[in-house]
This record gives structure tokens, C-alpha cells and sequence, in this order.
């Protein structure tokens, strides 16, 4: 089969409207919002502070901890089940694992920095957005950070790769899904997965194509801060 148009009429590589906000929860060390296309994540940082009970501690760096969670009746009306689940942990060390690499919390020995990250309105490209909000919410806080990360979720409908799934095509029965998520300053890739099945070439250009999304993305992250930081 071949995909000739995508079903919200964008082109292959084109991203869905992009909004931030840094700093919008005042007693929260560091806060930010992201929103792409009608999906949201507002994510809050807490910390360094001391994790307890003790023998948690880490007495050679600090500890990154991450809470993902989707609201009830935030996606396409099924309702998801309130408290997470086991879903919910994946993905948390999903984006554990993706914010890790530009974090020094070697400072911070004994300490835990707490991310959590709400979503109320879904449309695919969850953990994207919330990767993207909680790198944010990171710098937000003062952490050291050596890059910032921003994700999208590219993917394969039948014969084309398309940036920025959107639900419809993220559920398409012949398509494949890959998150993807780079440190923009370097190119380099801090989280790729895929769910489906697709050619070694077309994994190559997704990523490449990916890369190059996230470059856009990473100037909505930087225009944000920069907002934030010119009220301070």
C-alpha cells in the first residue's frame, strides 16, 4: 500500500503546532510545559533534597527518580486507570534513562531529584513530550546540565516515514512507532525504541529525519527558557 496523504493533511516530515512554558508551577524547583499538537505534558522537578529511607542513597552521586502519569480521560475516551501501572513505570524509566545522560548529579551525593510528569490531553507521542518538558523542567531548576534532550516520535505508515505521529497514525495497523530522543548540541541519541516492524534503510532515515525534528523542537525548548530566565 502507499500513503499518499497523511490523515491531518501535514507533510511527511512536518511537526504538529509546538508550544512551551518554563516556570509555571512557583513552589516547584523547576517546572515547564510542552505541547504538540493537542498532546500536553507539564512536568515538575523537586530536588537535589535527601532520599529516604537511607538505604536508597547513593553515597557517589545523586539519584534521578521520574513519576509519568496520564490523567483519566486523557486520551480518545478510554480511560486510563488512576495511579499508573505497570505502563506507567516503564515509561517512567524510559525517561529516566534519556534524561540521565546530560545530568551531573555527582555534587549531589545521598540526594534524589524527583521529576513528575502530568499528561492531561493526549494524541500520541506521550513520552516524547514528556522527555521534552521534563529536560526543561531540569534546566529550569539550575541543575548542571551539559545538553538539553528533546524527543519526537517519528515512525512508518505503509511506505512513507512521517515525523510526529499523531493517534491515528501511531495505531495505523501497518506502521511502525519510534521515539527517538537526541541531545541537540551533539546529535547524539539518548532513546530509541520502535514497536512494529520496519527495513534497516527505513530505520536510517527515520532516525536521520528525526534528528533533524528534534533540532526544531530544541529551539522551542531554548525560546522558552530564554523567556523565563529575561523575567528572573
Amino acid at each position: 500500500m502507499t500513503y499518499h496523504e497523511r490523515f491531518d493533511k501535514r507533510a511527511f516530515d512536518e511537526m504538529r503546532p509546538m508550544s512551551a512554558k518554563v516556570g509555571i508551577v512557583p513552589r516547584a524547583d523547576g517546572s515547564a510545559m510542552f505541547q504538540i499538537g493537542k498532546t500536553i505534558a507539564y512536568a515538575t522537578v523537586y530536588g537535589p533534597r535527601d532520599l529516604h529511607p537511607k538505604f536508597m542513597q547513593n553515597p557517589m552521586t545523586g539519584i534521578l527518580r521520574v513519576n509519568y502519569n496520564m490523567m483519566p480521560f486523557s486520551g480518545h475516551g478510554e480511560r486510563v486507570r488512576p495511579g499508573g501501572g505497570r505502563r506507567s513505570k516503564e515509561i517512567s524509566m524510559v525517561i529516566q534513562n534519556a534524561l540521565l545522560p546530560v545530568l551531573n548529579l555527582k555534587d549531589y551525593p545521598n540526594a534524589v531529584v524527583d521529576v513528575f510528569i502530568e499528561l492531561p490531553q493526549t494524541d500520541a507521542g506521550t513520552r516524547c513530550a514528556a522527555i521534552t518538558a521534563a529536560a526543561m523542567a531540569l534546566a529550569d531548576a539550575g541543575l548542571e546540565m551539559k545538553d538539553l534532550v528533546a524527543a519526537v516520535a517519528a515512525g512508518r505508515v505503509e511506505d512513507k516515514i512521517v515525523m510526529d505521529l499523531n493517534y491515528l497514525e501511531d495505531s495505523h495497523e501497518d506502521g511502525c512507532d519510534i521515539p527517538v530522543a537526541v541531545m541537540p548540541s551533539s546529535g547524539k541519541i539518548t532513546l530509541l525504541q520502535m514497536d512494529g516492524e520496519i527495513s534497516p534503510a527505513m530505520l536510517k532515515e527515520a532516525i536521520s529525519k528525526a534528528r533533524d525534528a528534534c533540532k526544531k523542537i530544541y529551539e522551542v525548548q531554548k525560546q522558552a527558557l530564554k523567556a523565563r530566565f529575561l523575567q528572573l
